[in-house]
């Protein structure tokens, strides 16, 4: 036989296809620590994206493609009056979420925020209750929701714990789609052999680089690729639910395939089952909408602030002790050019947090970095990595997030070397963080709705039981601007 000639037998699906599909769909959420984190994170993440509506480059990008479209028992959009086809509204929910840099986060060998995949859930369970209603069926509930989000957080959490898809050049958002796929195609009901073909096509998909996250050319994109990513997910399965065939080997067929075309030959490694655990360890952002390797830099920033702020002039070097991560991704010299370039930058969110005594979404707009303070302090700043930071980075009983600073003044003397190895919204300061959480969440409620329906909202989302069996549509009416303007 020909070696030109190649065999055209379809092999069985991939083995991670195979457990992804399985998990999605068979398994069962048992664990109530999984389910009470689920629920502060769906009001922590619906939180983040209300607050992003106050930021016009946010908002411009909104809406339907047309202006004026109307889409009959279309997806509500939180904060918003549109009522969207259900892929632009999944894009919208995650571009919101995702704006601020705010929601959750999970650090492995890949990075990500698992909360990005709400976008497509809260849009396929917006979109399928109401065709239930139509139909005269029971819609989903929150509790629904709830399940699919410990779910995705899984998928997407597990993925990244030994898989560095930024190592070869990829952004994480490839994850938001995969977790996305799997549990938009359990809400749908699809069969297994469905849910395989959609999760098969998240491979064959090109994939977003990591440009836009890198210097030099940091950018606003980062803000809504989840969005894009979890959208894209919502929409393969609707492709596949019309009868779109799948590629069971997307992953591992030779020259063709995503491991070879994409993941430089590497194999993807699992080595620990889908259960609930990236829920459970899941890290919120309470404090400060930074980049989560430096929360705990700025945490230390903002305790130094007293002790320096009357001798700025007099200082002489600031040392900032942190992990090789930290120093991959955000560490920059030289200027910044815009929000996204500055939320990405160690230097920059220490110095906010040194000048200020706080940092919020705001400190990142230009009128703020114009502050020649800023930069001053920044070229005082030097980086070093600590092993022990970088190592118990890793270590799956620890996960720090570790940084310290000292600051030297010209005289000789310095500041206390100040280490804050944990962030507030670490596992292992639950429970100092979920009252900060909640806080947060009221308080970003307040910057677009009104008394009324705030206190509304906060009522049900710390009812659990009323939350749980609460259905999708009522829940989305109850974030939309429709019922903000009737009060």
């Amino acid at each position: 036989m020909s070696q030109t000639v190649e065999t055209n037998v379809r092999q069985d699906p991939d083995d991670l296809l195979n457990t992804i599909a399985d998990y999605a769909l068979n398994y069962e959420v048992n664990s109530e620590e999984a389910l009470l984190t689920a629920r502060y994170c769906l009001m922590d993440t619906l939180g983040c994206g209300i607050l992003a509506l106050s930021f016009p480059d946010c908002k411009k990008l909104l809406g339907p493609h047309v202006e004026g479209t109307i889409v009959p028992n279309g997806v509500r959009v939180p904060g918003t009056d549109y009522i969207l086809d259900p892929v632009k509204g999944a894009w919208d929910i995650g571009a919101i979420i995702r704006w601020l840099d705010f929601n959750d986060t999970w650090l492995a060998a890949e990075w990500g925020h698992p909360s990005d995949n709400l976008g497509g859930i809260l849009a396929a369970a917006d979109f399928i209750s109401q065709q239930k209603v139509l139909a005269g069926k029971e819609p989903l509930t929150i509790k629904d929701v709830i399940i699919s989000m410990v779910k995705a957080h899984e998928i997407q959490g597990i993925m990244a714990l030994e898989n560095s898809f930024n190592r070869v050049g990829l952004d994480h958002v490839i994850l938001v789609k995969l977790a996305s796929t799997a549990v938009i195609a359990s809400l749908f009901e699809l069969s297994k052999e469905e849910t395989i073909n959609a999760l098969s096509q998240v491979f064959v998909d090109g994939q977003s680089l990591r440009t836009y996250r890198h210097s030099p050319n940091a950018g606003p994109r980062k803000s809504w690729a989840a969005g894009d990513a979890t959208s894209r997910a919502l929409h393969l399965v609707m492709l596949t639910m019309k009868g779109q065939i799948g590629y069971p080997s997307a992953i591992s067929a030779p020259t063709w395939g995503f491991k070879d075309v994409l993941f430089k030959g590497n194999e993807f490694k699992i080595n620990q089952e889908f259960n609930s655990y990236v829920m459970e360890n899941v890290l919120f952002k309470i404090s400060f909408p930074a980049e989560f390797h430096a929360q705990t830099a700025v945490e230390a920033a903002v305790i130094l602030h007293p002790e320096i702020i009357s001798k700025l002039k007099d200082i002489e070097k600031i040392v900032i002790t942190t992990h090789e991560s930290a120093i991959r991704i955000i560490s920059k010299e030289g200027e910044l050019n815009n929000p996204a370039d500055r939320d990405h930058c160690i230097q920059y969110m220490t110095a906010i947090g040194l000048l200020k005594g706080d940092l919020v979404a705001e400190d990142y707009e230009d009128d703020v970095a114009s502050d020649p303070r800023i930069d001053e302090l920044r070229k005082k700043m030097i980086i070093q990595e600590d092993k022990r930071y970088t190592e118990e980075y890793l270590q799956p009983d620890k996960r720090s997030i570790a940084n310290s600073i000292q600051i030297f003044f010209q005289d000789g003397s310095s500041t206390k070397n100040v280490e804050v190895e944990y962030p507030i919204g670490h596992r292992r300061r639950r429970e100092e963080g979920i009252p900060v959480l909640l806080s947060k969440f009221e308080k970003n409620l307040k910057t677009h709705f009104n008394e009324n329906q705030v206190s509304e909202i906060i009522k049900t989302c710390s009812n659990t039981n009323e939350l749980d069996k609460m259905n999708v549509i009522d829940f989305m009416t109850l974030f939309s601007l429709e019922k903000n303007n009737q009060k």
